[in-house]
């Protein structure tokens, strides 16, 4: 039960990050009351941006009820029963699937962007949030049966380090298969993805990220794949950390900025974050690593038994 609750607490600091961002692209953070209806003008079903926030915003609901039910139920003294929490558990599986797939149709949508008009671009959003995800959530595993004594046994660990192995395959054969097509059929597309890894003339910015995006994935997916490295929490925690470098480079710069290199009139600016927006960044995933840090603060001490109502059994 700990686990599972653990990764609840991960997601909703994650979901929280993810509607913090989305309140930041719009630009000001009162147009953000543009997406609720009867408030401000959604533009709904057409707007992919809507459903986006819709879905985080029910995924976020479903968590948080799952969270506030074992923790109820566990500050009581009294057992989680199966016949709520399961059909809970049950409804989150399809809406974080829905979450990635919605935040890739908002870039595969735009077919004047054909860098992201790509239809492989959503298996590819699930693929790398089955292996980033985890990755954090294995490290907090870790530092929480070690700081405040969880029972968190090593099968389990193991068991989603096992899994991330075959995320990362599907990750790496899934970019495999899109760069193939690119540079095989080689129309005049293959400039932005031509970019992004080697480079047009003496632009280059992206070429040393997204090279080592791909040596960090690779050798990240050789540290689960063998059983032995996997269960050596030294090599488990490398590839964690390689894992998390890889997507987030590829999912970050590696995304965005070569959709829109070069340009509509095909001049290339070489794009570099400013101040503004480094601080920003840091913010919302301040913001998120307050959640997690207080979430976990209430929900440890009642998942070890030393919060509990009064007269409760322990």
């Amino acid at each position: 039960m700990a686990e599972e609750l653990l990764g609840e607490l991960i997601a909703v600091s994650a979901l929280t990050m993810a509607l913090l961002f989305i309140t930041v692209d719009m630009g000001r953070p009162e147009r953000v009351l543009h997406m609720f209806p009867f408030i401000g003008t959604p533009n709904w079903p057409a707007a992919m941006l809507t459903w986006d926030a819709a879905v985080l915003n029910v995924y976020l609901v479903v968590n948080a009820a799952v969270i506030l039910y074992v923790l109820y139920r566990s500050y009581n003294g009294l057992e989680v029963e199966k016949r709520i929490l399961v059909p809970l558990v049950l409804a989150s599986i399809p809406i974080a699937v829905s979450t990635h797939t919605i935040t890739a149709y908002l870039f595969n949508g735009m077919a004047a962007r054909p860098y992201w008009n790509a239809s492989i671009l959503a298996p590819r959003f699930l693929a790398s949030a089955f292996c980033s995800g985890p990755a954090v959530m294995l490290v907090l595993f870790q530092v929480l049966r070690k700081r405040a004594e969880i029972p968190i046994k090593d099968e389990a660990i193991f068991k989603v380090a096992e899994l991330m192995a075959y995320a990362i395959f599907i990750n790496l054969f899934l970019t495999g298969a899109e760069v193939f097509k690119e540079f095989y059929s080689a129309t005049h597309h293959l400039l932005y993805t031509r970019y992004l890894w080697f480079g047009i003339g003496e632009h280059r910015a992206l070429v040393p990220w997204t090279w080592a995006s791909l040596a960090a994935n690779v050798a990240a997916f050789f540290l689960f794949m063998v059983p032995r490295w996997r269960r050596n929490f030294t090599t488990l925690n490398l590839g964690c950390a390689l894992i998390f470098f890889g997507v987030f480079i590829e999912k970050g710069m590696g995304l965005v900025v070569p959709g829109m290199t070069p340009d509509a009139l095909g001049e290339i600016y070489e794009y570099s974050p400013s101040l503004n927006e480094w601080a920003v960044t840091v913010g919302v995933f301040g913001v998120g690593a307050l959640v997690l840090t207080l979430l976990v603060k209430i929900s440890v001490p009642i998942l070890t038994g030393t919060l509990r109502t009064p007269g409760a059994e322990h």
